[in-house]
């Protein structure tokens, strides 16, 4: 098997021979654009890393699936920062705020349509099967992106609520490109069927290490302004972990800080993390990606694996819950 290192060089170099060059520039430029500005590769990263446990063999029909789960998640960024009205991504100007609205739609619908291209360069005896689940996996991201819409315009969420919103938006899809990869090595049903659980429960603690970032990270290394969730008004597991803690009295005040556009950012993101400290939702937050990290690795006892499989997996679970941005 490779190392999580050498996997990482591969995807990388993967996305290096990306060629999303094309007429006219104003489509094709913000896809080369939101593609080179970096990224955590995480899905590619997985389908190759879940791959390589059942196959040794590093060509087109793993390579190319897995660039385009990669592709598919820029499509979702582009269209998720539009949503957000977000100007900042990875250090670098959205593509929406780099362009514009018009041209960010249509070049992140580009992007989803390559994405099939991509994935369909699958070996033809596991294509409908990867086709069925990468397609129902891009419904149900759309699903949990609307539901982080509808949240926004509601004063309060329970945790159940937004664990399913991250579920669907975030975690089903890091869990079907952990699937597929095992797919296209040739694993067992069962064991692939596992494999997905893990990545769903890794995928989850993902997120919540992501609205912990907004919130508690160091922006130069996150990439965002910090604050950028309160300032939106976002349904996050800190603010749903916040209000869930709350009396009745500080609910409201956190309800009505959240809502808030007459007063300046800084001061409400200040206000607004006051009460997360007080509260104590920074070492809750990290229980939370501690137990769900957990509930991945648990999630491996219904496969059959070896014990070197179990620890490759092992280790990249705990370069995700480990990472600094």
């Amino acid at each position: 098997m490779f190392t999580i290192s050498e996997i990482d060089s591969i995807v990388e170099k993967g996305i290096f021979s990306l060629d999303l060059k094309g007429e006219p520039g104003e489509l094709y430029n913000p896809i080369e654009y939101l593609i080179s500005i970096g990224g955590k590769r995480l899905r590619p990263k997985i389908a190759i890393l879940t791959y390589n446990l059942f196959s040794d063999k590093i060509d087109r029909s793993i390579i190319y699936p897995a660039l385009g789960l990669e592709i598919f998640h820029g499509f979702t960024l582009i269209h998720d920062d539009i949503m957000d009205n977000a100007e900042m991504r990875r250090n670098q100007l959205t593509v929406h705020k780099r362009w514009n609205n018009n041209i960010a739609i249509l070049s992140g619908d580009v992007m989803c349509i390559k994405s099939y291209q991509y994935v369909s360069e699958a070996p033809a005896d596991k294509l409908k099967k990867v086709i069925d689940l990468f397609s129902l996996t891009a419904a149900q991201v759309c699903e949990g992106q609307q539901y982080d819409m509808n949240f926004e315009s509601l004063s309060f969420i329970t945790m159940d609520d937004y664990i399913k919103m991250i579920g669907l938006k975030t975690a089903v899809l890091i869990a079907a490109s952990a699937k597929i990869g095992s797919i296209i090595g040739g694993a067992p049903s069962a064991t692939s069927d596992a494999i997905y659980n893990y990545g769903y429960q890794l995928g989850l603690a993902f997120q919540i290490k992501d609205d912990y970032f907004d919130s508690f990270g160091d922006s130069a290394l996150f990439g965002k302004k910090i604050g950028g969730d309160i300032i939106c008004g976002k349904k996050t597991w800190l603010l749903a972990e916040s209000l869930k803690r709350c009396d009745p009295a500080k609910r409201k005040t956190l309800q009505d800080l959240i809502r808030r556009n007459d007063i300046g950012e800084k001061e409400k993101i200040e206000r607004v993390l006051s009460i997360f400290d007080e509260l104590g939702i920074k070492s809750a937050a990290e229980e939370a990606m501690d137990s769900y990290h957990k509930k991945a690795i648990d999630a491996l006892s219904t496969a059959s694996l070896s014990k070197d499989q179990r620890d490759r997996l092992i280790e990249f679970a705990d370069t995700i819950i480990n990472r600094e941005k």
